[in-house]
């Protein structure tokens, strides 16, 4: 799937890996990495493993109407300073 500069890769026109240029600043740019999760379950799973090893919290897990109703994602920042994203895109 073919958003311009970002381009997004999955099965049946579903995307499931991101990729997108580097588009501010100089040198290190974190990285927006999501992951799609069977359930909502498993994205607060996610979110208590993160945490439990040390991961910065940037959002608890949560509904996200703005992208669309069922969309319940949690993000942490990785030891690397990237931006790592669990998501569910199933109703509850």
């Amino acid at each position: 799937m073919d958003f311009g500069q970002v381009i997004g890769f999955g099965i049946d026109a579903k995307p499931e890996f991101w990729i997108g240029p580097r588009v501010t600043g100089e040198g290190f740019r974190e990285c927006h990495i999501a992951f799609v999760a069977p359930s909502r379950a498993t994205v607060r799973q996610f979110f208590d493993a993160a945490t439990r090893l040390g991961a910065h919290v940037l959002h608890e897990p949560r509904l996200w109407p703005e992208y669309h109703p069922d969309y319940f994602a949690t993000f942490v920042r990785d030891p690397d300073g990237n931006n790592v994203e669990a998501v569910c895109h199933q109703p509850e």
